[in-house]
């Protein structure tokens, strides 16, 4: 049985290659632009990326659902840091710094920080009460 921790993460580590996907599907030039990507063979670099990131997803999702601590504590430095994205969105938007994608992508990026934070004090809170990963 999956503790409240784990299903928190396991949900977010879906919806982000959910995101993904839909990013790629939708606007790929995206990845394009923020990695700084040549255009020719963009299909071929979309395919393997996905696959890469869809290998250390079942990784990570493994590592929650079988409950190894190590994976709790890089998930929760991983998510504590997410905050970082918050500035980082405004400078970008702001003008401050060179943008890394359209508006809607910047946004996104300090959504999921700010969601990624969150997560990160929940798994806090949770490991204060119940220990790694929480009780089931």
């Amino acid at each position: 049985m999956l503790s409240r921790t784990q299903v928190i993460v396991l949900a977010f580590v879906a919806a982000a290659w959910a995101a993904v996907v839909a990013i790629l599907a939708a606007a790929p030039d995206v990845y394009d632009q923020a990695l700084g990507l040549p255009i020719v063979d963009r299909r071929q670099f979309e395919v393997v990326f996905l696959a890469a990131l869809s290998m250390f997803l079942v990784i990570v999702a493994t590592g929650v659902v079988r409950r190894w601590r190590w994976m709790f504590w890089l998930i929760l430095v991983a998510f504590l840091a997410g905050v970082i994205r918050l500035p980082a969105s405004a400078l970008e938007l702001a003008g401050a710094i060179p943008h890394q994608g359209p508006a809607w992508y910047v946004v996104l990026q300090g959504v999921i920080g700010a969601v990624q934070f969150v997560i990160g004090i929940a798994m806090l809170v949770g490991y204060r009460r119940n220990g790694l990963w929480g009780n089931p």
